[in-house]
């Protein structure tokens, strides 16, 4: 049976909060370790029913940035439901939120760009 690994790490600061995030797979395409600016790794509890997060971010990660990142994710939700499920309703009503903050946050970064 092949095996994959995926491995982070997290470089902290005096107060514990991220400074630096590295991560590295045995099928990275990108050999070797791969900086980053944030993660958000959840798992499933088959037992108890409920979703462990692990959601981390650089002190140095944009809001704007973090934004974007969280939007993507749901667009990825949105996609592996559909593969999951089967469930288009649930697929496009993910879809739709994705949409409305994409449009929200594409009116903060103009205004952004107006106030510099």
């Amino acid at each position: 049976m092949k095996q994959s690994e995926i491995n982070f790490k997290i470089s902290l600061d005096e107060n514990n909060i991220p400074e630096q995030i590295s991560w590295s797979a045995t099928d990275n395409p990108n050999e070797g370790i791969e900086e980053t600016k944030a993660i958000l790794v959840a798992t499933w509890d088959p037992y108890h029913k409920g979703t462990l997060t692990l959601p981390l971010w650089t002190k140095d990660m944009e809001v704007l940035d973090m934004k974007r990142f969280f939007i993507e994710i749901l667009g990825t939700v949105s996609e592996a439901s559909l593969q999951a499920t089967g469930d288009s309703y649930f697929s496009q009503e993910i879809e739709q939120v994705c949409m409305t903050l994409s449009s929200h946050l594409k009116k903060e970064i103009i205004a952004a760009e107006k106030g510099q």
